[in-house]
């Protein structure tokens, strides 16, 4: 394919014309320099109807560490994206609890901010949750999407703190069968996933809500799913390691009983969330469903 002066003129222009400002809710994860690093090919789920949704390019320490599609309405976030990085799985130390101020003003530097111990501002509490929303449910805890197990760079893991990458779920299923989970994939790409992995981890709701002073504050999900795309991959992994990549889902309720993480397609995931989630038709979690780049041309993939 050719491309005319013009057309290298525009495109250039398109790449670097885009604003250097640490905003962090943005019009577009590509508006914010390397927030887009969180997603495979640079390129966020399709098809997801997003129009009183907030993109957050969550920044903290002056750096992008990953994204999230937040619903300010029901205060809790649609997915949050990121790349995973090789770590030993050890549990935090005391990273504090922030939020999201640019979901209420532009002012500031773009950071996520630690709680005040003091009075916060009302116009945040209509934004997103806070510590109160968490602070007298017994049942949930606050369940990271983006897990602070899946980074191993200290400033990674502490940005994993914001509320705004945090849903609510119910204890048992927190503790058990997602932990689990997570820590399955944390040893699995550890040790298969020979480049980059990237992960997207949602939710779909139906309506609950935690309640606080009589009014509905936050969106208790229904169900917990994740994905993820990793196209360099050990190729003389075991057998049934293998076909888990380049790319793979899971799928749980979050419930007290029930709660069994099933593993499953990406492409099985996008057909469940087609009937859970506001989504186009073209839901795609991964640009190009992750197809593994093949050196071989097509007529000798059948020899593999």
């Amino acid at each position: 394919m050719q491309f005319s002066p013009g057309c290298l003129v525009l495109v250039f222009s398109l790449f670097h014309s885009a604003p250097r400002a640490p905003a962090t809710v943005v019009e577009d994860f590509n508006h914010v320099e390397r927030c887009k690093d969180s997603l495979y090919m640079g390129t966020p789920p399709r098809g997801i109807i997003d129009a009183k949704l907030k993109k957050i390019c969550q920044r903290y320490a002056d750096k992008p560490r990953f994204v999230t599609l937040y619903d300010p309405q029901k205060r809790i976030p649609v997915y949050s994206a990121y790349s995973f990085k090789k770590t030993e799985g050890d549990r935090r130390v005391d990273y504090p609890w922030m939020y999201e101020p640019q979901l209420a003003e532009v002012d500031g530097n773009g950071n996520m901010l630690p709680f005040p111990t003091g009075y916060l501002h009302m116009k945040f509490e209509d934004s997103q949750a806070v510590l109160d929303d968490y602070s007298d449910v017994v049942l949930y805890e606050r369940g990271h999407l983006n897990p602070d197990q899946h980074q191993s760079d200290p400033h990674d893991r502490a940005s994993t703190y914001t509320l705004t990458n945090v849903v609510p779920e119910i204890r048992e299923f927190n503790i058990g069968p997602w932990r689990e989970h997570e820590e399955r994939i944390r040893v699995r790409l550890n040790n298969y996933c020979r480049g980059t992995a990237f992960i997207v981890t949602g939710v779909t709701t139906t309506g609950h809500m935690i309640r606080r002073n009589n009014q509905d504050r936050v969106a208790i999900p229904e169900d917990v799913w994740t994905a993820y795309c990793c196209t360099d991959y050990d190729r003389n992994a075991p057998h049934d390691v293998r076909i888990r990549f380049p790319s793979q889902a899971a799928l749980a309720k979050n419930a007290k009983e029930g709660n069994m993480v099933h593993e499953k397609t990406v492409q099985d995931l996008e057909d469940f969330l087609k009937t859970r989630m506001d989504v186009e038709q073209n839901l795609q979690l991964f640009y190009d469903n992750c197809i593994s780049p093949s050196p071989l041309p097509l007529y000798l993939h059948h020899t593999i």
